[in-house]
């Protein structure tokens, strides 16, 4: 037998979207949010992509690239509708929340851009912060774009060695 979720209807799958999008701790992909929203087993992916669409065409949710983020209108209808999503979905929305909005965070966290000049050498710039405040940045001339891509990589992957390496490199003995 087919497990029923408490997402009924258009207007359910909204709420959830809503309430989903007011948490979120910056924008996300629409895979994240589907991931996010599958909580329920009312959920789907085609009927997701229409509300979406929908939100948007409406002002409740803008998009960006392929990064969706809640208006103020979004919010203000979530604060308002809330409480018409059964408790049971937003307590598991709430903890697959905390995975994302964890990376997110270190996402803000942790930041490595590549630009290339016209020279064909690249500046490579690198920002590294606690949430609050920056920790380091750092922009380095580089060679050639695989040589950057790939520093900027080593420093995503370990933000805290390589700050660690920079702070004993200036320390005076």
């Amino acid at each position: 037998m087919a497990q029923i979720g408490f997402i009924q209807d258009e207007l359910d799958l909204k709420l959830l979207v809503l309430y989903i999008m007011a948490r979120t701790a910056g924008p996300i992909t629409f895979l994240q949010l589907l991931e996010l929203a599958l909580c329920d087993a009312g959920v789907d992916y085609f009927s997701l992509t229409q509300a979406v669409e929908h939100m948007v065409e409406t002002g409740q949710l803008s998009r960006e690239g392929d990064h969706y983020t809640i208006t103020d209108k979004g919010r203000r209808n979530s604060e308002i509708c809330q409480s018409s999503l059964p408790y049971s979905v937003r307590m598991h929305c709430d903890e697959n929340l905390l995975q994302v909005n964890d990376a997110l965070r270190r996402q803000a966290q942790i930041q490595s851009r590549v630009h290339l000049l016209e020279d064909g050498t690249c500046s490579l710039f690198l920002h590294f912060s606690d949430g609050t405040s920056p920790l380091l940045e750092l922009t380095l001339l580089v060679s050639d774009q695989p040589r950057a891509a790939t520093m900027a990589q080593r420093f995503q992957d370990d933000p805290v060695n390589f700050y660690r390496s920079v702070i004993e490199l200036l320390q005076p003995e």
